[in-house]
């Protein structure tokens, strides 16, 4: 079973970039999916992008496509969203999920996701 711990999380203005980081250990990272998510208060928990071992494709959400960029090095065992751009509204708890599994039209999903992180802060003033 994986542990994942965010990092990186923060205050920035408005039109700022932050990276945060996703450290994986007690599992084969390379063999898990990896999936951003973010919730903001009173909202539910939206998927942002995705990484998928089964076709080694990265899949972004609508609002983020353009601004926000998933990487990760199985070296190191580490998953990377960089964002740019960011917007007041973006405000929220970030997470990092893994999934044994990647289904390509509903990798958003929360339930898919088996471990999970313990989400980081990003407030966005604007």
């Amino acid at each position: 079973q994986v542990q994942l711990v965010e990092s990186g999380g923060g205050l920035v203005q408005a039109g700022g970039s932050l990276r945060l980081s996703c450290a994986a250990s007690g599992g084969t990272f390379s063999a898990y999916t990896i999936a951003w998510f973010r919730q903001a208060p009173g909202k539910e928990r939206e998927g942002i992008s995705c990484f998928s071992v089964s076709d080694g494709m990265t899949y972004y959400a609508d609002s983020v496509k353009g601004r926000f960029t998933t990487s990760r090095d199985n070296t190191k065992n580490l998953m990377y969203l960089q964002m740019t751009n960011l917007k007041p509204e973006e405000t929220a708890v970030y997470y990092c999920a893994a999934a044994w599994n990647f289904f390509a039209t509903t990798w958003y999903k929360p339930s898919l996701y088996d471990f999970w992180g313990q989400g980081t802060q990003v407030t966005v003033a604007s």
